[in-house]
């Protein structure tokens, strides 16, 4: 069974380089301060599996807003996929919401990726009908 922990401060680099590899970053959103506010948050962490080596090969952002739980940034290292990682990391994801006392959780996916869709669809993640709006406040 694949260990799962919360990150700290010291896995920073190795969790972002995983998010880059995965292709999860964009140029807008500084992955660094997403995963400084979770690791530094009272209702968020960072969820990750190390390898034997220490390198680690998967990771996932959880948060919960006080009235739903929200994963973001589940990724798995490319030679570990269909081994049951991600799999492993949204049932932590789900246990540590539970924890929280969050009774929803939900989450996006690019409408484009067809993989991710595939993916939650096996988990019984059901589509939304909603439209998520933003706006910038910095």
């Amino acid at each position: 069974m694949t260990e799962i922990r919360t990150a700290t401060a010291a896995d920073r680099q190795a969790v972002i380089a995983l998010w880059e590899r995965c292709g999860l970053t964009r140029p807008w959103n500084d992955p660094g301060d997403d995963f400084d506010r979770a690791v530094a948050g009272p209702t968020s962490a960072v969820l990750v599996a190390p390898a034997e080596d220490g390198a680690i090969t998967g990771s996932v952002m959880v948060g919960a807003d006080g009235h739903r739980g929200w994963i973001y940034y589940l990724a798995v290292a490319e030679d570990r996929r269909g081994t049951g990682l991600g799999r492993a990391l949204m049932a932590a994801a789900e246990t540590w919401l539970v924890g929280a006392g969050m009774p929803k959780v939900e989450l996006m996916v690019r409408a484009d990726n067809a993989e991710a869709h595939q993916f939650y669809d096996a988990l019984a993640y059901e589509r939304s009908d909603v439209v998520v709006r933003q706006k910038w406040l910095t």
